[in-house]
């Protein structure tokens, strides 16, 4: 196998490195400032830019020492990279252990590289430090992320990544061992290979992590009344129109309420917008407490909300409909009264927009009879 120049190769991740720093940076600049953890994903191809210019400038004599601080930022980098993936999915950065271990590994790379020179000591502790970087960061993924298609690419190029640096750490002691990280060799040629795609894959990762965060929140926007956080009239009437298809295919019954906050005008005029709002926010709140994980909730307009309840008759809807009128009446200050219509799907012959017409006029025929009531069409 014919052996490539390490210098070359180095050089190559550096390139690599700055063109994915550039892409990070401008998304950091970008991106919206809620999704976090890019400004340490940004620095950390800055990090192994300089690695890679330190090592190849890196030569016998004092310029060997270079290689101390050329540890200093590889190691670094990675340790970035583990401290954005903890702020991507908003967790405390742990910064201050991972410093710890950045300076004792240092002071014992500085002890072996002065005092008690040896290579393969040296590329050792660098090599167990990342694995054990990686390991930190793979287990944080697992446990903490979505495992999407971009934090499942991540986790895989630390786990390939983490086999070729044992493999090299079980090399690095052999007779037969190189003694210098700028001989040319199958097996130095491998190990920066590695290095290289693994500089490239991380940054690709943490692109894609971001970018899916913005297609999510995008999705979100779109689907989602920005007040109060429930569905906009567009998706639960889509979600109303899936059951209504869903239960004309399986004969299977599903209800709808129409509720609507009772003297809500006169609260805007007397109290302000603002406190409307806060208002509103309550009412979500309590109501999303009041329902079933299967059951949807929008604003269908104004302070006219829509609940779908899939798979429920009109009989079993109506304790759901008292569970919020309860909840609204616990004591809190922004607790309000609700009129509630409700309706169910009556075979086949039953159109969506004929149920949202029954579920509108048993609205009004509630505030007809008072107020704060539910009645059934």
């Amino acid at each position: 196998m014919n052996s490539l120049d390490p210098r070359s190769l180095i050089a190559m991740a550096g390139f690599m490195a700055l063109v994915m720093a550039v892409v990070l940076g401008f998304m950091r600049r970008y991106y919206p400032p809620n999704i976090q953890g890019l400004g340490y994903w940004a620095w950390t191809p800055i990090t192994w830019l300089a690695t890679s210019g330190l090592f190849v400038l890196s030569g016998t004599g004092w310029l060997e020492q270079i290689r101390l601080v050329g540890n200093a930022f590889l190691i670094g980098g990675f340790a970035l990279f583990h401290i954005g993936c903890r702020r991507f999915f908003e967790e405390p950065s742990a910064w201050q252990r991972i410093l710890v271990c950045l300076v004792c590994t240092l002071l014992a790379l500085a002890w072996f590289s002065w005092i008690s020179p040896s290579y393969a000591i040296r590329s050792a502790l660098v090599t167990v430090v990342i694995i054990g970087l990686h390991a930190a960061t793979f287990w944080f993924l697992w446990r903490h992320s979505n495992r999407n298609f971009p934090v499942r690419m991540v986790q895989v190029t630390l786990l390939l990544h983490m086999v070729i640096l044992s493999v090299r750490l079980q090399a690095l002691f052999k007779a037969d061992a190189v003694d210098d990280l700028m001989v040319a060799s199958a097996v130095q040629t491998f190990y920066l290979g590695a290095y290289v795609v693994t500089v490239l894959l991380l940054s690709i990762g943490a692109v894609l992590m971001a970018t899916d965060r913005v297609r999510t929140e995008l999705e979100h926007m779109a689907t989602h009344d920005a007040l109060t956080g429930t569905l906009n009239r567009r998706a639960i009437l889509g979600f109303c129109a899936d059951e209504h298809e869903r239960s004309v295919r399986y004969g299977q019954a599903f209800s709808i309420m129409m509720i609507d906050l009772d003297h809500f005008k006169s609260v805007n005029d007397t109290h302000g917008h603002q406190h409307g709002d806060r208002v509103l926010v309550h009412f979500a709140e309590c109501t999303r407490a009041a329902l079933r994980r299967a059951d949807r909730f929008g604003r269908y307009g104004g302070e006219e909300f829509l609940v779908l309840l899939p798979n429920t008759t009109a009989d079993v809807a109506l304790p759901v409909t008292e569970r919020i009128r309860a909840a609204l009446s616990a004591g809190h200050a922004l607790d309000c009264q609700a009129s509630i219509g409700l309706t169910h799907w009556r075979g086949p012959e039953d159109t969506l927009d004929a149920m949202l017409g029954r579920a509108d006029a048993a609205l009004y025929q509630a505030k007809a009879q008072g107020r704060n009531k539910t009645c059934i069409a």
